[in-house]
């Protein structure tokens, strides 16, 4: 037996190539030295030290003067600029908004390499009996939106310590501590997280506090402001904080602010626990600075419509952007996935549980809104059939993409514009997320009789802890099973890998039918769906025609397979003329109903760059628009989700 085995395994060695040579073409040269890892430790150099000066706010500069204490004779130096933004779950952060980077020691300039794969870190070798490296820097910010989102107009600013700071590599940043200050205009109010230690000569200096806090406090300032209490019960302050172009858009009525607390008390009947000592919702009411909806675990950055409270009734769509980001406190920011959790800014997250992360956020978004009164029960049902609209029939790569895949698109993509959504997906881990959620609540509900819900979850996994919030609580996969099966005993791993895992061309409309209603089409929008297109001013023919325009006639999206695409329609497209009458909203959707009775298609002219092409498009459906019916006879689960807690 040895010696068969013997020669079996010299016929391997002899049938094995022999070792390649090397080609006569370039070999890649060696890498850099890494960067050095982070670790667990406190920073032992001391306390960074950070002067913003946000004055220039005509020009939208930000000039930045930092102290970043070293350990004297400790060789050469890493500095780190944040890369992958929290809250982004990508390395978006816009680095090529630095410039005029100079680095001292005891005033002198000490030269900088950018490292050449780590492109947001500098290396410098100070003298050996250097104490500290002073740091000199602008940050640019956008002064068209063509160049990213605006963050400072002669109104109102938005301080994104993110893009604000550098720290030194090789440590956890929650190891490093900051002592950190800021210049506005004068007159200028804020609202932020953090913690005002006192205000010198125009400077508002903030106590002390570790990396990971300072940049999970942003602040919005402003000209025109309004501060109200929204809980101030004495258990931990909650406060909303308003920002706005113009002064009388700051007029809220007392009904309004009663909204927002509600908000505040059903969160509360929901988990049951806060993870903060106090909480600043900063709402920017603007369209001169850029929109924002980001979580942060004390505070959320919420830029919306000027018109928020002035035309309430309007501008419901809107007013889902704080129950989301407030909720996040919680789910994101205090429990969070395992896997998406870095110990610094430069350390590349993984987003494969943003189904839950985000996807259960806009569940409970919409819940909280709903139970808040925000939005009315019939306006949460009417954005709920926009969901499943989408994922019933404007989502057709659904039939080759996961949910979880395309928890990679902040990273795939970074919100760019894409040229076929629907076929392509983005960031669906949040809508369809959110009818998995559906499926899960009403699931639970339907199989206990109503004496467990989906919020006995939420506070089972997301309200612990009452009071903790500086150091998050990360989970798995497993860990959220394991959760649901202590509310219901049930097959959740499947429940969620088929769900949320594997293709699922299906409607995924299970827990709709089991919440009472079946989704329907009639020639009408509601009157949700016709302030989503007033607020994103556009026209919405997706499940007719199949694509969106602009106010200027601009096809926006095409969906895929739809009779635009057939007609081969695309986005940049703009249509000129219908039926040879020069294109207005009205006649168009006027043809579209004409030819759902007449035997004419509908043509189209279109200008596509600088050619112009006749588009015949043969389509007989009519008008459609989604909307929620009742099933006769089947318990109204939905009410139930949405009604407040008592």
């Amino acid at each position: 037996m040895k010696s068969a085995l013997f020669a079996f395994a010299a016929a391997i060695v002899m049938a094995a190539p022999a070792a390649a040579e090397p080609s006569a073409g370039p070999q890649p040269l060696p890498m850099p030295a890494p960067i050095a890892t982070p670790r667990d430790v406190a920073y032992p150099a001391g306390t960074l030290k950070l002067e913003v000066d946000a004055t220039d706010v005509e020009r939208r500069i930000f000039n930045i003067r930092q102290t970043i204490p070293i350990v004297a004779g400790g060789g050469p130096v890493t500095l780190l600029y944040p890369q992958w933004a929290p809250g982004g779950h990508s390395p978006r952060n816009p680095i090529f908004n630095v410039a005029g980077l100079v680095i001292k020691a005891d005033g002198k300039v000490v030269p900088w390499t950018r490292d050449p794969v780590q492109v947001f870190a500098f290396h410098v070798t100070p003298p050996a009996d250097a104490k500290a490296l002073e740091i000199e820097f602008q940050y640019l910010s956008p002064t068209a939106g063509d160049q990213g989102r605006v963050v400072m107009t002669p109104e109102m600013l938005n301080a994104q310590w993110l893009s604000l700071a550098l720290y030194p590599a090789g440590y956890f940043t929650r190891r490093i501590n900051i002592d950190a200050a800021i210049k506005l205009p004068e007159g200028w109010s804020y609202g932020t997280a953090l913690e005002t230690a006192g205000v010198d000569k125009g400077w508002t200096r903030f106590k002390a506090v570790d990396f990971d806090t300072f940049v999970d406090s942003p602040m919005f300032a402003g000209r025109y402001f309004k501060r109200y209490d929204l809980d101030t019960s004495g258990k931990s302050p909650v406060r909303l904080n308003i920002f706005a172009d113009r002064p009388e858009l700051l007029e809220a009525t007392p009904e309004q602010i009663e909204l927002h607390r509600e908000l505040v008390r059903q969160a509360d009947k929901l988990y049951g626990a806060r993870h903060y000592d106090h909480y600043d919702f900063l709402l920017a009411l603007t369209d001169r600075m850029g929109g924002i909806g980001l979580e942060h675990q004390r505070s959320s950055e919420n830029g919306t419509t000027p018109e928020y409270f002035t035309e309430w009734s309007k501008k419901a769509p809107s007013r889902n952007l704080l129950p989301h980001e407030y909720n996040h406190s919680w789910d994101g920011k205090y429990r969070r996935p395992a896997d998406l959790w870095t110990p610094n800014y430069n350390t590349p997250m993984r987003d494969s549980l943003l189904w839950v992360y985000e996807g259960q956020d806009q569940y409970w978004g919409f819940v909280l809104g709903a139970r808040s009164g925000l939005v009315t029960k019939q306006q949460t049902l009417d954005a709920l059939a926009m969901t499943a609209a989408t994922y019933s029939e404007g989502r057709p790569g659904r039939s080759w993409r996961t949910v979880e895949d395309t928890t990679n698109d902040p990273i795939i993509a970074q919100r760019r514009p894409q040229p076929w959504t629907s076929w392509q997906r983005s960031e669906d881990y949040y809508s369809e997320g959110q009818l998995i959620w559906l499926d899960a609540d009403t699931l639970i509900r339907e199989k206990t009789g109503g004496k467990k819900s989906l919020d006995d979850f939420g506070r089972a996994f997301f309200g612990v802890n009452d009071g903790d919030w500086k150091q998050p609580l990360t989970y798995t996969f497993e860990d959220v099973v394991k959760t649901l099966n202590t509310v219901l005993p049930y097959d959740w791993a499947t429940f969620l890998d088929t769900k949320a895992r594997k293709v699922a061309p299906a409607y995924p409309l299970d827990g709709l039918a089991r919440g009472g209603y079946k989704l329907v089409y009639t020639d009408k929008p509601t009157d949700y769906w016709k302030d989503n297109e007033a607020s994103r001013k556009n026209v919405d023919l997706t499940y007719s025609l199949g694509l969106v325009l602009n106010r200027e006639a601009t096809i926006t999206g095409v969906l895929w397979d739809s009779p635009a695409f057939k007609a081969g329609l695309t986005v940049g497209d703009r249509i000129l003329a219908v039926n040879g009458i020069a294109y207005d909203t009205d006649r168009l959707k006027e043809a579209i109903t004409a030819a759902k009775s007449g035997a004419a298609p509908i043509t189209l002219i279109v200008k596509d760059g600088d050619h112009f092409k006749v588009q015949v498009i043969d389509y007989r459906g009519g008008l459609r628009y989604p909307r929620l019916e009742r099933i006769e006879g089947k318990p109204d689960l939905l009410t139930r989700i949405y009604e407040p807690l008592k």
